[in-house]
């Protein structure tokens, strides 16, 4: 499997890409072509541009979460799916999937949205629509997580703003927020949006759901942005005792909590331009 960073909020050293608060991978292994996440605007077209990646035939489009740093990249993304209409280009139509609150509008005070721009309703005239709270196997190495069980004490105890369902708002608990995993043949590799269902809730569901114990590594973000201290801490010691190969934690996890973790697990840097290869 081939892992290549779109979009991230850093950029590598001496390579010449555009960054945002936001997150963006290309996947590929076997004739399978991902994408995850799509960021904030359309930069993710424009590295992968630069990358001479052809987003026109990618077979899976999958969104971890709701949220505008995710999903504002699907407006530019449909006007490249047009244009290529018109032109006449060679492409596919991708399959989208997500979990099925990923569309409803999300609030914060003084924010009216915060969430997805398109509904689901447009949305399904571009793609074929595949929603799921439960697991969903892509392939044979490949699962979206659906909706991650949520079973220790120190991660996603707060909501995040409002949720609109059928009308009624809600505190956001953010339940559409899942995570991507590739069933490699040395263990997982575990790939997240940001993490707001908390990363060792997403990690321990992923060993459940894949029948393996080894983490290889574990890549984007992991919402620890001035986290409570006994977030932190419950983050590194479990992630000391699971002892993944490597750790790429980027995107929402700020300079101290990457400090922090580099005491404990085997960090590396991450930035747009990255590319990853795991068998």
């Amino acid at each position: 499997m081939k892992l290549t960073v779109l979009v991230d909020n850093n950029t590598l050293i001496d390579r010449y890409f555009y960054g945002e608060p936001g997150v963006s991978y290309f996947i590929e292994d076997g004739g399978v072509r991902i994408l995850f996440d799509v960021g904030y605007s359309d930069i993710f077209l424009k590295n992968a541009q630069k990358m001479n990646i052809d987003l026109l035939n990618i077979d899976f489009l999958i969104l971890s979460h709701g949220h505008l740093d995710h999903t504002w990249g699907l407006d530019p993304l449909i006007r490249f799916y047009t244009e290529a209409k018109i032109e006449k280009l060679n492409h596919k139509k991708p399959t989208l999937i997500a979990h099925p609150f990923t569309f409803f509008t999300k609030t914060l005070p003084g924010f009216q949205e915060i969430g997805s721009i398109i509904s689901e309703e447009k949305l399904s005239k571009q793609f074929n629509m595949k929603l799921s709270k439960e697991p969903l196997w892509l392939s044979e190495k490949f699962v979206f997580l659906g909706e991650i069980e949520r079973q220790n004490d120190f991660e996603a105890q707060s909501p995040m703003g409002k949720i609109i369902k059928n009308n009624l708002e809600d505190e956001d608990y953010l339940l559409d927020d899942s995570a991507f995993v590739y069933k490699s043949s040395k263990g997982l590799v575990i790939i997240t949006g940001c993490s707001h269902s908390g990363i060792c809730n997403i990690i321990e569901y992923a060993k459940r759901i894949c029948g393996e114990n080894k983490i290889i590594d574990i890549i984007g973000g992991f919402h620890l942005l001035n986290p409570p201290e006994n977030q932190l801490n419950g983050t590194m010691e479990y992630l000391k005792k699971l002892q993944p190969a490597q750790v790429h934690a980027c995107h929402c996890t700020d300079l101290n909590s990457k400090i922090a973790l580099s005491k404990v697990v085997n960090l590396k840097e991450t930035g747009a331009g990255l590319t990853l290869e795991y068998k």
